[in-house]
């Protein structure tokens, strides 16, 4: 479910389900008589509790309004109803609702078309993707692993054989790449040096590397396919070699199942 509790009059109010609600009368803006779109800043105020009345006369018909919308409630599913199919960068929101407006605009136009390029092109290979990435980059804050790299410092499995290599090549882009022999591969994929100079540092600083490299990974690990299965255990193991952080990764899938799968 994407919000947790009530918004509206007498609601709750939580800052990311009041988040949610505004982006979702957003999504809906063609459909009701909503001037412009509200910022999507998790406050409550007049213009976000009249457009939800608004929503709800207009689209839903409803005489008198109640101003509310709580999980399971009618007012939710008809939203959830009129989204627009596909991607967007309002979805790539309300999926990773705590991340920075700024960081959101900065990626998802890079997105948008990496995703096609590599294949992951339905709205369950995008929801399985976008749940991964979110909980690996921080909900889009981090491109570069927090940690030093030294514990990477000689791990021949990882192409780690001479001395620095552990910092650096520590993890960088969306899912984080980690390792010489990795960035070496994929640098060999798209053409590019990424081992020499500065150049592994473009994983972090490059959204498009830093998008591209995510889909890379998740295409050249047949990732895809385990999300055709709806399968988030294996999909895990193969980004995490564990089950580290799983219950994040499944609560981002199941908002990315709310506004991608319907």
């Amino acid at each position: 479910m994407c919000i947790s509790d009530s918004v509206g009059v007498g609601g709750t109010n939580n800052t990311a389900d009041v988040k949610t609600v505004q982006l979702l009368l957003n999504l809906n803006r063609a459909r009701f008589a909503l001037p412009a779109p509200l910022d999507a800043d998790g406050r409550l105020g007049a213009k976000s509790s009249g457009a939800l009345e608004a929503f709800q006369a207009q689209v839903m018909g409803l005489a008198p309004t109640d101003g509310r919308v709580a999980p399971g409630s009618a007012t939710l599913a008809a939203l959830a109803a009129g989204m627009p199919p596909g991607f967007s960068g309002e979805k790539l929101q309300g999926i990773l609702i705590n991340a920075p407006k700024q960081r959101v605009d900065r990626y998802a136009g890079p997105l948008a078309s990496k995703m096609v390029a590599y294949a992951i092109d339905t709205s369950l290979r995008q929801a399985h993707f976008l749940a991964q990435l979110g909980h690996e980059s921080g909900e889009l804050r981090y491109t570069e692993e927090l940690a030093s790299g030294d514990a990477y410092e000689g791990r021949r499995d990882l192409g780690n054989t001479a001395p620095g290599d552990g910092q650096r090549f520590k993890g960088r882009g969306l899912i984080q790449l980690t390792g010489r022999a990795n960035y070496q591969a994929y640098g060999d994929a798209i053409g590019r040096n990424l081992v020499d100079g500065d150049n592994p540092n473009l994983l972090a600083t490059d959204p498009e590397l830093a998008v591209d490299v995510a889909c890379w990974f998740w295409q050249s690990h047949g990732l895809s396919d385990l999300a055709d299965q709806d399968d988030v255990i294996r999909i895990t193991k193969k980004i995490n070699g564990g089950l580290n952080g799983l219950p994040e990764r499944e609560r981002l899938l199941g908002r990315g199942r709310f506004f991608l799968v319907g």
